[in-house]
Order: structure tokens, then C-alpha cells, then sequence
């Protein structure tokens, strides 16, 4: 890959790959149905004057605390301390007043997960646990000046290249706005099969720093919403959500060979989904409806393999994690 190469990929999450893109000088794009993770890239992505940062770091800090209105639900209310959460409402006042939008945003992602680390709670799957006995709960303003501190040097010591970079809010199946045979390269990791509605358990992020955007449910099958699902690939004996997720992924591998160059390369990581009564290996699943959309299958690696059992008892079989090579 060089500069001047595209690379997509088509579940962004947290941005990673385009940020590993931003900092070589390769030019990238990707689409994530989660706003949430739009923006968590978004900020990740972009220029920033680290002498404005710290001076706009310096002012809020040096702003005497006074005790804020908060409005939240009863069951928010109990993920955070007291002190915690009236702290998480004083910032949040101050950083709304940064006219800056680029900066505002950059002290609201320091916020996000200073917030976690100070709260009650634990992130299982699609559910949120509270745990009262978590050990060591920082201080709210303590852990926002480490996290904003932390995010200042990460700022300083990774220089981002001039290369084009872009993170939007789309359905991996319908990728409309790149280009038919424009990309260069696909890399990517899909939703893993069964793990439900993966972005459910950011709720409380929306409540608090976006409470006008919606947040539905994302299940494991990959489609925005569920109700425009063809059921044509069904009629094995797999569960209807692994067949869901299989019809999607027929879709998405078809955008994939679309917006390929031809001897354009991609790879998938995907993991093995775990049933009561099996374990679908996905990897081998993919490769075959990679190669009925066109795409050549190069290799299949494993990078991680478990024992999935049964109640923790009964052995059902071995799930993988593997890392499918495909080209065009």
C-alpha cells in the first residue's frame, strides 16, 4: 500500500484503521452505523493545536467548581457517584461554552471516558452492570485531567499525514457514495455473530452527550434495521440470526468486490459464533459467500481459537477468531 492508495473500511468502529491510514499517508474511508463510534473516530481523526488545547485545558480546570442542575434518569443516576456525576454536569457547562467545534469535541470525548472509569458501572455483552464494590474509583476531575492530559501527548507525539481521511454514519451493505472499482484495499472486522446488539450498552453516552441523537439497538446480523431482511439463504439448520447475519454478509461482500480495483486486496476479521447446541464456524461461511460474490479467497488464518462449552461444562466444539485474506 502507498500514498496515494484508498482504503475503506465498511465497520469503522473506533477508527483504528483509518487512523493507521492518517499517520502513513494512505488515504482512507469508512462507515459505521453507530453515531456514537462516528464520532469517537471523527475526533481521533482531525488536526489540532496542541497550544490551544492546552490553554483551553488550562481554563477549565482553573474554573472554581459550583454545584450544577442535573437532570437524568433514576437508573443513570445510579451508574455514577453523587460528586461524580454533579462534576460530569459542571464540565459538561463549561466545555458547551468552547466556540470551537473541532476543540469542544475533543474535551467531550476526555469527558466521555473520564466518566466511565469514574462510575459504577460494568459493560457485560449488550447489558449494563452496576457494581457499587468496584475498587478504586477516581475522582471525576482527577480522571478528566489525566485522560485529557493522556489525549494532549497522543496529539503531540502522532503527527498525522496530509492524507484523506473520512468517517460516516452508513450501512456496509448499501455504500453508495464510494465509487464503483475507486478502492484500493478493504480492511475490516464485522459485528461477530451473536454478540447482540453491540452498541446497546453506549446508552448512557447518548443520554448524557447526545441526547438528540437516536440510538437504536445494532443486533448481530449487520443491517440497520431488521424489518428489510430477505430471508432467502434460509432453510439449513442454523439459527435464524446466524442466517440473518449470513445474508448480510453476502451483501456487504458484494459491495466489497464492487468498489474494488481489480487485484484489489481485502481482509476480514471475523470470530466464530457460539450457540447452546453448536458453533458455526463464520470464517469458512464468509470465504464461501466471498467467492459466490467474485472475490477470490487467498488464505484463512487463525489467530485465536477457545473451547465453547456448554454452562461452562459440556463441550460443544472450538470457536476461532480468524483473518480472511480475499482479492479481486
Amino acid at each position: 500500500m502507498s500514498r496515494g492508495s484508498l482504503v475503506l473500511d465498511p465497520f469503522l468502529g473506533v477508527g483504528t484503521t483509518l487512523l493507521t491510514c492518517r499517520e502513513l499517508g494512505i488515504n482512507s474511508v469508512g462507515f459505521d452505523v453507530s453515531p456514537l463510534f462516528v464520532f469517537i473516530s471523527e475526533v481521533k481523526l482531525r488536526d489540532y493545536d496542541v497550544d490551544e488545547l492546552r490553554r483551553v485545558r488550562d481554563e477549565i480546570f482553573s474554573i472554581k467548581f459550583e454545584k450544577p442542575e442535573v437532570k437524568v434518569s433514576g437508573f443513570l443516576r445510579n451508574l455514577y457517584p453523587k460528586p461524580v456525576l454533579e462534576d460530569l454536569f459542571f464540565f459538561k457547562g463549561l466545555i458547551s461554552k468552547i466556540s470551537d467545534e473541532e476543540v469542544r469535541d475533543f474535551f467531550t470525548l476526555a469527558l466521555m471516558v473520564a466518566a466511565e472509569k469514574s462510575s459504577y458501572m460494568m459493560r457485560d455483552g449488550a447489558v449494563i452492570k452496576i457494581v457499587k464494590n468496584k475498587p478504586r474509583i477516581p475522582s471525576l476531575r482527577k480522571a478528566y485531567r489525566i485522560m485529557v492530559n493522556r489525549m494532549i501527548d497522543d496529539v503531540e507525539k502522532l503527527p498525522l499525514t496530509d492524507a484523506s481521511v473520512k468517517a460516516m454514519v452508513g450501512d456496509a451493505r448499501r455504500m453508495e457514495s464510494v465509487e464503483t472499482e475507486s478502492v484500493d484495499a478493504v480492511i475490516t472486522s464485522p459485528p461477530y455473530l451473536n454478540k447482540i446488539e453491540y452498541t446497546r450498552c453506549y446508552w448512557p453516552e447518548y443520554e448524557i452527550f447526545f441526547p438528540h441523537i437516536s440510538h437504536t439497538g445494532i443486533r448481530s446480523y449487520l443491517s440497520m434495521r431488521p424489518d428489510d431482511v430477505e430471508l432467502s439463504m434460509l432453510g439449513g439448520d442454523a439459527p435464524l440470526v446466524a442466517e440473518l447475519y449470513f445474508e448480510d454478509m453476502e451483501k456487504v461482500c458484494g459491495e466489497v468486490y464492487r468498489v474494488l480495483k481489480p487485484g484489489g486486496a481485502a481482509v476480514m476479521v471475523v470470530g466464530g459464533g457460539v450457540f447452546p447446541d453448536k458453533v458455526i464456524q463464520v470464517d469458512v461461511a464468509v470465504a464461501e459467500i466471498a467467492e459466490r460474490c467474485g472475490l477470490n479467497v487467498e488464505r484463512i488464518v487463525a489467530v485465536n481459537k477457545r473451547v465453547a462449552a456448554v454452562d461452562r461444562v459440556r463441550k460443544i466444539g472450538e470457536s476461532r477468531e480468524s483473518i480472511i485474506y480475499l482479492r479481486k
